[in-house]
Formats: C-alpha cells, structure tokens, sequence
C-alpha cells in the first residue's frame, strides 16, 4: 500500500509540473501503439508515436524501437505485441490501445474519421471494420448510434446524420426516424443535392455534408482507404484519422484500428483520436446513448426488423454447449452464415462464438477443436 501511495505522489507531482511546463493541466491519455506489421516499417510507426507524443499523448510504444518521448515495451514480434496490447489492457495499464487488426465480437464495430476532400471538413464513417449485427439493416441502424456516440464523445453535441446511398438506406431511415419521432434526438443531414433528403449521394461524400456517414462496414471500409489515400494512389494512407475506435452496447474497451498502409500522419491522428475519446468519457457516452435510444424502443424496433428479415422456414433450435476458452480462428464464412456455422458446430457439442477478424468473419474454437471445427464447415459448404 505504501508504494501505491508514493507511486501516486511521484505520478502528481509529475503532472503538476507537466502542466506548468505546457500550460495543460490533468492526466495525458496512455495510448499503447503496436508498432509492428505496418506496410511501411516500423519507423513509420514509432515516427506516428513521436509526433502524437508531441501533442499531449502519453504514447506507449509496443515494439523494438525506442525514442526520448515515448516508452518503449519491448517485444519480438507483432503476436507478442498483441498479446502484450491486450494484457495492458485487461490491467487497465493503459486507456486505449491503436492496432492494425483486432478479433472483435459480433455487435462491435468501428467509427471511422476522415478527412473530405472537397472542402476539407471532418467526417465520421459508421462503420469501418467488424460487424455491428448479421443482419444488414440492424447492422446499419446500431452504426448510427455508434456514430453518435463517437462524435459527441469528440466534442459535437449535435452531430447530424446522412445515410449513404446503399442496399438498406432506406429501411435504415425509417427505422431511425421512428427512434426519433419516439424521443431519441438524432440530427439528420440534407443532401447537397436539389432533391435533398437525409440520403447521401457521392457527391456528399466528398464534401462532407454529414457529420456521421451512416453504411455498412464493408463498404465504410472501402471509402475510408479512398478517402485516407485519396492524393497518393493508394498506397500510402496519409490523411485522416484511420477506422476508429470499436464501439458497441457494454463493450468498454478501447481498440483504435489503422490499417498496414496507414501512414504515420494518420497512425499519429488515431493516436489524437483516441486521447480525446479518453478525455470524452467515451464509454460513458456510449452507456447515456443506449440508455436514450432504449426509451425511445431501440430494442422494438431491431427486433422488427430482425423479424421482417428472417428466413421463411426457421432451423431448428439448438442448445449451446457449456462455454470454454476459444483462442483459434477459423477463417472464410460469409458475415450471412455467421450463425448458422455456430450453431452448425454446437450441433456437435463443440462450443464456437463468431467474431470479426481484421480480414473478415471469424468462428472462435477451442484449440483443441479446430481440427474437427474446420473439417465440419468444409463438408457443410461453410469454408471451401
């Protein structure tokens, strides 16, 4: 107890003197950043972690380089550095973490930040990189409130919101416009169009008009590299802010998500967008949104919408067979077979969750059951 204290003392007193010295008072973010895998080096990485170091971010760097501003923990590989992010995390060492790919659970999702390149204004996409449901609609109407819920943990009180132009928008706005006409204060964007209407084209994407750009994730995925390498062909992400943080109802772990071809101005921004997702008390926002959304029948409303989307002829019910530890992937399922696959797998007794993996969905196994697990969805047409 008596370390505690002297190790509380000594982490004052350096904070005090850090806020004279820069004139900002209280506790900078600790922001782990896995330094290793990036298309670019590692030096892209740890020039990223310098930069945000600059700016107010105290930066935990996960990897072999090492530099004055930031400190280094030194591993030998990006597995150990995973494994290393996650035990940081789980020890509530650090407040969040930035990585180029990470296992989230089905309902979890990420809310992407860019730059557009018509007039240069900030966007949010909702979403970039996992699932927020297999079922598309639902999917799209939970990255909304994620949205939401990032944007004002950033500073927006009023963040208005577009939906793109994709399979699905139009369900989407009529089920968000019913959460609003039940009391759930969503702000909706008018298309740059002479047509108008909460809808957006292409020509809204490049100009911003909406705070929060509501899609599918695959497709948030795809204008998020667009945008981030919109000057450079492609291969150098140098603009914005990477895919976001993983948001999702009770999920409060702070996983930012760049990409292997971010480079360091954009991996230093995820950093940044991260501190101040730290200073929004974002999962705090995130538990006041969901409270709102619920009043105003968020649950009703997905549940109509998971009733109108279903198959005709539903499968039979299948009992889940006691949980245990699941640490291997299997790979290749389509996002629409997610469940079926599971239940598929208990089927067999063997227990399986599904999840979303920086490629794509995953089945989580135990070790002991991969073996059997694959050779199981390859004969029912699952995997090829």
């Amino acid at each position: 107890m008596a370390k505690e204290i002297k190790e509380l003392i000594a982490d004052t007193f350096l904070a005090m003197a850090e806020g004279l010295e820069t004139g900002s008072f209280g506790k900078k973010p600790r922001i782990a950043l896995t330094g290793m895998g990036s298309e670019h080096g590692e030096e892209n990485s740890m020039k990223a972690a310098v930069d945000a170091a600059r700016d107010g971010v105290d930066v935990v760097y996960i990897g072999s380089l090492k530099h004055e501003l930031v400190e280094t923990v030194e591993v030998p590989d990006d597995e150990a550095g995973h494994d290393k992010m996650d035990e940081l995390l789980n020890e509530r060492k650090i407040d969040g973490a930035v990585t180029m790919h990470y296992p989230f659970p089905i309902g979890v999702s990420t809310v992407g930040r860019a730059v557009t390149p018509g007039i240069g204004k900030e966007m949010f996409i909702a979403n970039t990189t996992g699932t927020s449901s297999t079922d598309r609609i639902e999917g799209m109407v939970k990255n909304a409130i994620y949205g939401i819920i990032t944007a004002k943990a950033c500073g927006y009180a009023e963040p208005t919101i577009g939906i793109l132009n994709v399979d699905g928008a139009r369900q989407t706005e009529k089920a968000l416009k019913k959460l609003q006409a039940n009391g759930y204060p969503i702000h909706f964007a008018e298309s740059s169009r002479s047509d108008g209407g909460c809808v957006m084209r292409g020509n809204d994407v490049l100009r911003g008009t909406a705070d929060i750009l509501v899609t599918d994730s695959l497709t948030g995925n795809v204008l998020s590299k667009m945008l981030s390498s919109f000057t450079t062909g492609g291969s150098f992400e140098a603009q914005g802010f990477g895919y976001g943080p993983g948001i999702g109802e009770n999920y409060e772990k702070l996983v930012m998500i760049v990409s292997r071809a971010s480079g360091a101005p954009v991996v230093a921004n995820a950093l940044r967008f991260a501190g101040e997702l730290v200073k929004g008390k974002v999962f705090e926002v995130a538990k006041e949104e969901f409270k709102k959304a619920k009043r105003a029948g968020l649950d009703d409303i997905l549940a109509e919408i998971r009733e109108a989307n279903k198959p005709k002829e539903s499968g039979e019910e299948v009992k889940e067979p006691p949980k245990e530890v699941v640490t291997a992937a299997l790979f290749g399922i389509e996002v629409t077979d997610l469940d079926d696959a599971v239940r598929c797998l208990w089927k067999l007794g063997i227990y399986a969750e599904s999840g979303m993996g920086c490629t794509g969905p995953i089945i989580l196994v135990s070790e002991a059951n991969l073996e059997k697990s694959e050779a199981e969805l390859r004969a029912k047409g699952y995997i090829s």
